[in-house]
């Protein structure tokens, strides 16, 4: 019998694990991952969206278009009921997907990134300092006296467009620049994020703000009894969203507060892992039987099925979360986002008003000039007083690169705008006119720049 066994088992081991079809089907699915996975293509995507929204813009698609973004989205059960717009829809809620996003690379980079590292991060966060005030001065300065509420448009740094374009470059950029650069704009982002949470929000509610502070100490009580699963911390954020968008703050933070209360670490020892699947395979090998049909092998599914279970509990629930959300948030949140804000109509209006208006000339130099005199001015401060060193294979021809590519400012600038501007439609398409040009601007004059900077490299 047990001579039969083996013949099985090792008549069992020649068979390919998978057919050539299913072989097939796992390359392009191996093909779309890379796709997805690829800023360029993710930047490119959200271009095509922005222009493709000034187009319809202007043409008669404009009315019919704002008419269909301001329907309200109605979610009902038995009696109660709760709706907004198919613009807050996305502003509100699809951003706070866009958050989480954000969030778990800012976890990830606090955990085992380069923001684990206080010194090492010191340099290009305080860079980030610098992007941010610089621009936001050159705007109160241009605005003083009038519409200064917008003075953080120009202040934030779109990641995926800015790492898009540096990625054009390919393996001329040194690997150096490219993580200066992710530092920057992810500590670029928490500072909007911290601006949008302090400034932009309403008058908050008491009781909802007490009720969001429940529901996010539910949350980090999850993490700290070492749960595991995602539903209820998905469940937990949905509610933590409403209730701050009920409280009057913006609710894209419920995004932020929901990764960082998100186990990091897995539930099963890495490093006992492979001494327990050897010791899983005699189990497997001894219940197989080759000649009955899979469906009677009871035995030897049950352990396939306790393997998978502890295979599936090996990566961290932070990293099984970023898999599921980021290729929706990069190709579909992203655009929708793009396309309802980049609504720029120019029919009708007064280029001649439009190009001076001190809201759009504060916000097209605050991203043109501010971000690049910031970050080159805070980073040479630091630099000469001995307080930090330029990393290795970085040199100033590579920080005023950085500085250019850093006014690129789509995605969070137009965020910032809507909820600056959301009573006062001028100032509205005169900053979102500023914003597509002043990042149309950074990240041609950036991508010539430092394709001239990176030529040769050190």
């Amino acid at each position: 019998m047990s001579g039969q066994k083996s013949k099985q088992g090792a008549a069992a081991k020649q068979a390919p694990l998978i057919s050539s079809r299913q072989r097939r089907r796992l390359e392009r699915r191996s093909v779309l991952e890379r796709i997805t996975s690829n800023g360029t293509i993710a930047a490119a995507v959200m271009i095509v969206a922005a222009v493709a929204a000034v187009a319809c813009a202007n043409t008669e698609l404009y009315e019919p278009l704002h008419e269909w973004f301001a329907r309200p989205v109605v979610i009902g059960i038995g009696g109660w009921e709760f709706s907004l717009t198919f613009e807050l829809f996305v502003n509100d809620f699809l951003m706070a997907i866009f958050f989480l996003l954000v969030g778990i690379e800012l976890k990830y980079e606090m955990t085992v990134g380069e923001l684990r590292r206080p010194r090492q991060a010191m340099l290009p966060m305080l860079a980030a300092v610098g992007g941010v005030v610089v621009p936001a001065c050159i705007y109160a300065v241009i605005n003083r006296g009038g519409a200064i509420y917008g003075w953080a448009i120009p202040m934030a740094t779109d990641i995926a467009f800015a790492l898009g374009v540096l990625s054009l470059l390919g393996s001329r950029v040194p690997p150096a620049i490219k993580v200066f650069f992710s530092t920057l704009a992810i500590a670029d982002d928490l500072l909007a994020i911290l601006a949008i949470a302090l400034f932009y929000g309403h008058a908050p509610s008491a009781i909802w703000l007490l009720a969001a502070a429940a529901v996010t100490l539910a949350l980090a009580m999850l993490n700290r009894r070492r749960h595991f699963g995602l539903a209820p911390y998905v469940t937990l954020g949905l509610v933590l969203w409403f209730c701050l968008f009920q409280s009057g703050i913006h609710a894209t933070l419920a995004g932020v507060i929901l990764a960082f209360t998100i186990p990091a670490r897995s539930d099963i020892n890495a490093g006992g892992l492979v001494g327990w699947l050897e010791g899983k395979l005699p189990e497997l090998d001894d219940t197989f039987d080759d000649e009955a049909h899979i469906l009677g092998q009871h035995d030897f599914t049950h352990a396939v099925y306790g393997v998978e279970r502890v295979m599936h509990r090996v990566t961290p629930p932070l990293q099984r979360l970023e898999h599921r959300i980021s290729t929706p948030v990069n190709f579909i949140i992203l655009p929708i986002f793009a396309f309802v804000n980049a609504q720029v109509r120019l029919v009708g209006v007064d280029l001649g008003a439009l190009v001076v208006d001190p809201v759009a000339v504060g916000t097209y130099l605050g991203m043109l000039l501010g971000k690049p005199l910031g970050i080159f001015g805070m980073t040479f401060l630091m630099v000469k007083t001995g307080l930090a060193q330029l990393p290795e294979g970085v040199q100033w021809k590579h920080i005023a690169g950085i500085g250019i590519l850093g006014g690129i400012g789509f995605t969070m600038s137009i965020l910032i705008a809507g909820l600056a501007f959301t009573e006062i439609p001028a100032e509205l398409l005169a900053s979102k006119t500023a914003i597509l040009a002043g990042s149309v601007s950074a990240a041609i004059i950036g991508l010539i720049y430092m394709g001239i900077a990176c030529r040769e490299r050190r």
